[in-house]
């Protein structure tokens, strides 16, 4: 089973939210490092994994924003 993008997209931020805890909360430095290491290497896997997901859309430009679109105004 091969993991989406999305997989990735909420396993950084979820590391790197603790991070933020964890300098909230005054934990000890080597902790604190090491899970931002830890974060900004899956930061890279993060941004390969969504730059090379195999995902297609029938979207173009021409529709613009899905909430507001341009070609279907009536005024």
């Amino acid at each position: 089973m091969q993991n989406s993008a999305m997989f990735w997209v909420a396993l950084t931020t979820l590391i790197l939210v603790s991070v933020t805890v964890m300098v909230s909360m005054n934990l000890p430095f080597n902790l604190i490092f090491f899970g931002s290491v830890i974060g900004q290497v899956f930061v890279v896997i993060m941004v390969y994994n969504v730059l090379t997901d195999n995902y297609k859309t029938a979207k173009t430009f021409e529709d613009f924003y899905e909430d507001n679109p341009i070609g279907n105004r009536t005024n």
